[in-house]
């Protein structure tokens, strides 16, 4: 994980210092984005996933010690907003409620999670700012990178260490308990272990340890991969799994049947990987999103994005649930196929870098 530590006077987001007549304590934490490889949705369905997390994109936080507990908002947090038109863009881009919540709920679940577990916390403030290099709403999970980054700077801060495997369950806690987005812990659990890491999300291993199996996955024996998301206007994550859900807790049989499949192709993707197999990683990738496609409504923009990736000669599918895509490529000529035809659609294509 990422975090460093200075000691200086640091200048807050309006130009001015702290007020403190001592050297003040900095913590710089980071966490990256993720990608979905196999099994994508099937962890919130006690399935299993193959994720990567992408370090091309991070989100930041840096929180130092003053008088009182402060949030610094960042430009994505103003109300201020030079036409209708700004607002409904700044909306559909970051949603309506920026980062500050998304604190504000991490703080509050570190402190629920001390206060049960019998840690006492020292009697100190600190202010917090948060900055991100994520895209947004095109799952990427620039949400939850920013929860673990807080999670970071608060256990470095008071000196608590939460066990890596718990750690994901309180992020999600976070989302879910404590802001209402609806969500899996695949991309929690990615962004707190980093890499590449096969999940086991099963039932019985989820009641009887309270987490799931992590196993992380060298990523030097990955395939080539590209990732190539949306770069128009996207949507609020969080709303496509609600039907399904709906449906699979009503012993939708399609549903249920599916979602197994999806994570047995986790399974295979796992022994494929660690055997080199790479034409089986391609097949495996499409037979994700064509399995997805039998219970999901997808979108005819990101039916395009699939189709142009696959279409170059890439496999394809969702990095998350929708916007940005990841898949297998064979070479720099395929590669450059997949940048020339995705750009038509306004996607970037980049190279993820997961080690």
């Amino acid at each position: 994980m990422s975090s460093g530590l200075l000691s200086r006077q640091p200048s807050i987001s309006n130009g001015q210092y702290p007020k403190s007549n001592i050297s003040t304590l900095i913590i710089e934490t980071r966490a990256y984005a993720r990608a979905g490889l196999m099994g994508n949705p099937s962890d919130g369905f006690f399935g299993k996933t193959i994720s990567i997390s992408v370090r091309n994109f991070g989100a930041s936080v840096t929180l130092y010690e003053s008088p009182e507990l402060q949030i610094e908002p960042q430009t994505q947090d103003t109300n201020q907003f030079r036409s209708v038109y700004d607002l409904r863009d700044a909306v559909s881009t970051l949603g309506y409620h920026g980062g500050v919540p998304l604190i504000k709920a991490s703080i509050k679940t570190f402190v629920d999670y001390c206060d049960q577990a019998g840690i006492r916390l020292a009697n100190r403030n600190f202010s917090v700012r948060y900055n991100t290099s994520i895209p947004r709403q095109v799952g990427l999970s620039g949400s939850s990178a920013i929860i673990v980054a807080v999670f970071r700077a608060l256990m470095d801060f008071y000196k608590v260490d939460i066990p890596l495997p718990i750690l994901p369950n309180l992020v999600l806690g976070s989302e879910m308990d404590e802001l209402g987005i609806t969500a899996g812990l695949q991309d929690r659990v990615i962004q707190c272990y980093e890499g590449c890491v096969y999940m086991d999300f099963d039932r019985a291993i989820m009641e009887q340890q309270g987490h799931g199996n992590y196993e992380p996955l060298e990523p030097r024996l990955l395939p080539k991969l590209y990732i190539a998301y949306d770069t128009d206007l996207g949507k609020q994550s969080g709303r496509i799994h609600n039907d399904v859900r709906a449906r699979w807790l009503k012993g939708d049989e399609k549903v249920i049947e599916t979602l197994a499949e999806i994570a047995d192709v986790a399974r295979q993707g796992r022994e494929a990987i660690q055997n080199g197999q790479t034409a089986m990683v391609h097949e495996l990738v499409n037979r994700n999103f064509d399995l997805r496609t039998q219970i999901y409504t997808i979108s005819d923009r990101n039916m395009a994005l699939i189709g142009a990736a696959r279409a170059c000669g890439a496999s394809a599918s969702f990095t998350g649930s929708g916007g940005s895509i990841i898949g297998v490529y064979e070479d720099d000529a395929m590669l450059n196929q997949l940048f020339v035809q995705l750009r038509k659609l306004n996607a970037r294509v980049i190279k993820p870098f997961v080690s």
